[in-house]
């Protein structure tokens, strides 16, 4: 992971301070220099640090991470209690487009792997008329259940012979992290990011909630509200639980390592 950027310390885990356009020039450079192993960005917020401070296994592939920028208000609220400034969310659907509005120009490729068939179709009718100078190199959504070793050779060759710039991947957070670590070193692209529910924000499958609702805090009211069985848990549960730790942690009453 990279030390030099700004960043914040929470529960253990650094989270970096980027914005959407300094991380789209990062992965410009890596895309440039082709990196000999596969770059990957964590993009998540409370949800992955939370997972993380309970699992430690999971926290480790967080932290060998490239980049780790927080898709959520909760990072970005912490961040600014410590002295931060201008820090704002990095919401994986934003960072897309704000990916694809270069990529229209420049001819990058993108894979994407996970979610539905139906899900990866209509992304890529959507990303081939609104940015037709991007290429869609593939997208392949793998079964739901766990693979064989051979189905998964296959998969790490189709990527490879797509020959992307970038493979996203929606699996769902711990998965596509899992994911990512466990492929990273025969991945031939030069970048993975694992973006969540993004594809399906970008293919218009499931309504996102306007800005400003998410830059007061409130988008997890919002997806609560739209997805309730999915995400009751994350939002009554383990939410309060993650703001219990935070204050003791910001209060130094307990550290975490």
């Amino acid at each position: 992971m990279i030390r030099e950027m700004p960043s914040v310390r929470i529960l253990g885990s650094t989270v970096h301070l980027l914005s959407v356009p300094e991380i789209v020039a990062l992965m410009e450079r890596w895309i440039a220099e082709r990196p000999a192993r596969c770059r990957h960005i964590v993009v998540t917020g409370f949800h992955g640090l939370w997972v993380a401070h309970n699992d430690p296994s999971f926290k480790a592939i967080l932290r060998a991470a490239d980049l780790w920028v927080p898709d959520g208000i909760a990072p970005v609220w912490i961040a600014r209690s410590a002295g931060h400034r201008n820090v704002h969310r990095v919401p994986g659907a934003d960072l897309m487009r704000a990916f694809f509005e270069v990529a229209d120009k420049r001819g990058y490729r993108s894979f994407f792997f996970g979610d539905t068939d139906e899900t990866l179709g209509a992304l890529r009718a959507q990303l081939e008329v609104t940015y037709p100078g991007h290429t869609v190199a593939g997208t392949f959504s793998p079964p739901f259940r766990p693979v064989t070793p051979k189905e998964d050779e296959d998969h790490i060759r189709m990527i490879n012979q797509a020959k992307p710039d970038v493979v996203w991947v929606g699996l769902g957070l711990p998965k596509q992290d899992c994911w990512i670590h466990d492929h990273r070193d025969r991945l031939e692209a030069p970048i993975a990011v694992s973006v969540g529910a993004a594809f399906m924000f970008l293919a218009g499958k499931v309504k996102r909630a306007p800005a400003w609702v998410g830059n007061i805090g409130l988008e997890w009211l919002w997806r609560l509200t739209h997805e309730p069985r999915k995400l009751w848990r994350r939002s009554l549960l383990d939410g309060p639980q993650f703001v219990v730790h935070v204050v003791a942690e910001r209060l130094g009453l307990r550290q975490y390592t």
